[in-house]
């Protein structure tokens, strides 16, 4: 394995794969209430088009997992790539909200690449130490995405309609195309490449979904992450509809929010030269369970109004920070040449239990901020629980 030097340019790149799903959700967060208009659609209809994107995200990265396994790193870059480019331009032309929401679909299908192959391409490089370094640095460039996506789409509701925010994440796909043609060197030796045979890609996921040390911090991750999704997805009507936040502001106090993750992943980075992952990340899990008990508190009582909501949602927020990379890299760790079909299972249990969070806020009744916020307490602490039950690390 590398030690922890990866080039600038490895790091951009494999930063902008990581950006595309968090570009992809965030920067159309503040048209909610214009996608309602412009369709004539129900509020729970427009929340669709993101609980269907992360159905894609799941579905996705079942198939490319094993693909990379066999084919290597770049092909299915370069295929997702074009495919979310397509995506992207269908959802910006959508005839009517089922269209956009089929458009959704297919855009998180072509996305959902940058993800599981940049975990890959991490594990394929780096020991764990260095893995969690390296994922820590992605989630800091992941977290400016959450910062400028709501901002950039929440002006342009201002001067634009909504439909610019899909030409323009077309435009952001064409940017990865040409970033991955280029100059992303191939990381998976001929030697190491899997069959792609049904029989084999089976036996290996079943091993995988086998493996209580995998399972455990993956499905560990994936509940605290829940939460997050569940926050995206209730966001827009707690903030705008019932706090009364503009649109066109939005974007500020839900980017405010993206400041926690890079704290966070600047610290993470510098308490590995000291610890171990294995210390934060039980850490990270035992903080994230308080601090989702908070939001659920604050919204119960009400008391602090907003800022009383926010505070304890900005440290919940934070905590996933130290939680994302060190429980990625400890769960990738052991699995050598399958890294590219656990990194699929580990994005799929984690974008399916995002999907249900954010269908669980969509269909309970949109009358004060309760649902998003046992959503979010509930995740969190089940999270800390199935970590101790299965992991059992302190």
């Amino acid at each position: 394995m590398a030690a922890y030097k990866p080039s600038l340019l490895l790091v951009l790149i494999l930063g902008a794969l990581t950006a595309f799903t968090p570009m992809s959700v965030d920067m159309y967060l503040p048209s909610f209430p214009a996608l309602e208009r412009y369709f004539s659609a129900r509020a729970s209809d427009v929340q669709l088009t993101l609980s269907t994107f992360f159905l894609g995200l799941a579905i996705g990265q079942a198939i490319y997992g094993p693909v990379s396994d066999r084919f290597g790193r770049r092909p299915p870059l370069i295929f997702g790539s074009i495919v979310y480019i397509l995506a992207s331009l269908g959802c910006a032309l959508a005839p009517s909200i089922d269209g956009l929401i089929a458009f959704r679909f297919l855009q998180a299908l072509g996305g959902c690449v940058g993800m599981v192959i940049s975990r890959s391409i991490v594990r394929d490089l780096f020991d764990e130490r260095g893995a969690a370094k390296m994922f820590a640095t992605l989630m800091a460039i992941m977290g400016v995405a959450p910062i400028l996506a709501p901002l950039l789409g929440g002006q342009l509701l201002i001067f634009m309609n909504w439909q610019a925010m899909f030409w323009i994440l077309a435009g952001f796909g064409c940017l990865i195309l040409i970033l991955v043609h280029f100059w992303l060197p191939e990381t998976l030796p001929p030697e190491r490449r899997r069959s792609l045979h049904p029989g084999s890609v089976f036996r290996t996921y079943i091993r995988i979904l086998s493996d209580r040390y995998f399972m455990g911090h993956s499905l560990s991750q994936s509940l605290t992450f829940a939460g997050m999704f569940a926050y995206i997805t209730g966001s827009p009507f707690v903030l705008i509809s019932l706090y009364g936040v503009p649109a066109e502001y939005y974007g500020f106090v839900f980017g405010l929010n993206a400041f926690g993750f890079i704290g966070a992943a600047q610290i993470n980075v510098r308490l590995l030269s000291r610890t171990t992952p294995g210390v934060i990340l039980a850490l990270g899990l035992m903080a994230a369970a308080i601090a989702g008990s908070c939001v659920f508190l604050a919204a119960l009582t009400g008391i602090g109004g907003l800022a009383g909501l926010l505070v304890p949602l900005f440290f919940f927020l934070t905590c996933l920070g130290f939680i994302g990379p060190n429980s990625t890299a400890r769960a990738l760790q052991p699995q050598g040449a399958n890294a590219g079909a656990a990194s699929a299972v580990l994005g799929m249990i984690q974008f399916t239990m995002g999907g249900l969070s954010g269908a669980i806020v969509a269909a309970l009744p949109k009358t004060s901020a309760l649902p998003m916020a046992v959503t979010i307490g509930g995740c969190a602490v089940l999270g800390l629980l199935v970590h101790r039950a299965l992991v059992g690390e302190r």
